[in-house]
């Protein structure tokens, strides 16, 4: 069998390691893995054993066609869009347009067993186009419209935000855990094939902090289809980044009901006061003050006042109720699995060796956690009982 090396090329990206990371890795030179991924040169057995410890896959990955072979999986890594506080270089964003490219086609060999219903985010990002490119209103007023017709299209209700990301995955988004640095919160893209991905990291943070990763996030599916982030410069990225945020605001608060909310407060300068709000809302207190700002509810020396209190009372990092929201994790992949599994249309086992990866690659691939595919393992190791003989007496 010959060595497959863009396997092996696909596999180093997936993971971040440079060449010469590798060849370290290995106590081999850069020059024998240059080799190896382009043909010129096969490993030896005792270097394949070290490539399947490293990246948690069995010796047939190396020698068979991978996951992304002629399946048109190609994420254009220019497309990303990170919900960051730098710009992220090359070789990072590589990695993780390739994370994306591994998930779409596993999602894509899932497919060949379900049948999946529309997906509503298409829609919904045409209309939004439509909605950004009428001149008649301004870039804000377009932005505004944008959030407020996506969220009656979520079908979110008046009182909260406690089913945004159930509705972001029933109506079409996938949205997967991962760790991807302590600088980046979460990133998007939209998938060559339709599919909208949004990957949160995986740092402990507050449910309402994530619940503003989200809507930023969806801003940028919405709003920015196709936008080169990648080529932008600093002015260009923050302003997108601002647009994302301004989207988030309006889309997690809405104007109306916002209001009505607000002009009841007793204080509405002193953050303490914002905690019912943050309670049904399940946004930061930072984020409501900056709504009521925006929205004129809070005039400059009282908005001054406020930033003060939050230094002083240590709110800046950590704010009350953090720790008793709870946070809500992504389900709709976990769900997918879990219907496969339990119907038997497909079984562990069988989806490991048509990988040919072990659990561990899997895990961290989809930021499931092992403990979800124990069960399903026992279920592929369990022995032949009396209740297997389906026998009965005469």
């Amino acid at each position: 069998m010959m060595f497959v090396g863009t396997n092996l090329t696909n596999i180093r990206i997936l993971h971040g390691y440079t060449r010469k990371h590798l060849a370290q890795m290995l106590d081999i030179t850069e020059q024998a893995v240059w080799q190896y991924e382009n043909g010129y040169m096969s490993p030896k057995m005792e270097i394949v054993n070290e490539l399947k410890r490293i990246f948690n896959v069995r010796s047939k990955y190396f020698y068979t066609e991978d996951l992304l072979e002629g399946n048109n999986q190609h994420i254009n890594h220019n497309y990303i869009a990170y919900r960051a506080t730098i710009l992220n270089s090359m070789p990072k964003t590589l990695t993780e347009a390739k994370h994306i490219e591994y998930i779409n086609a596993f999602l894509r060999m899932c497919e060949e067993k379900l049948h999946y219903p529309k997906n509503d985010i298409v829609t919904l990002r045409e209309k939004t186009i439509a909605l950004m490119n009428d001149d008649t209103f301004s870039r804000d007023e377009n932005i505004k419209r944008a959030a407020q017709y996506a969220r009656d299209y979520l079908e979110l209700n008046t009182v909260g935000n406690g089913n945004l990301l159930f509705m972001l995955e029933k109506k079409g988004a996938f949205i997967l855990e991962k760790a991807i640095g302590e600088k980046i919160d979460a990133y998007s893209v939209w998938s060559n094939n339709e599919k909208p991905y949004i990957i949160l990291g995986n740092l402990k943070k507050s449910a309402v902090r994530r619940n503003f990763d989200l809507a930023h996030e969806f801003g940028h599916l919405l709003m920015h289809y196709k936008v080169e982030f990648s080529s932008l410069d600093k002015k260009s990225h923050k302003e997108y980044e601002n647009e994302a945020n301004k989207f988030a605001g309006i889309f997690l608060l809405p104007e109306e009901d916002f209001r009505n909310d607000f002009i009841n407060l007793p204080k509405n300068s002193n953050p303490d006061s914002y905690l019912d709000l943050k309670r049904k809302w399940l946004v930061s207190i930072q984020a409501i003050a900056y709504r009521a700002f925006a929205l004129d509810l809070l005039n400059y020396q009282q908005y001054r006042y406020f930033h003060m209190m939050i230094n002083k009372k240590g709110y800046k990092n950590i704010e009350p109720l953090d720790t008793e929201i709870k946070i809500m994790k992504p389900g709709k992949v976990k769900s997918i699995l879990q219907l496969l599994f339990d119907k038997g249309y497909l079984s562990l086992g069988t989806l490991l060796d048509t990988l040919k990866v072990d659990l561990d690659f899997l895990v961290q691939l989809l930021g499931i956690e092992r403990q979800f595919f124990e069960k399903y393992k026992e279920d592929a190791t369990k022995q032949f009982s009396v209740t297997d003989l389906n026998i009965k007496a005469k």
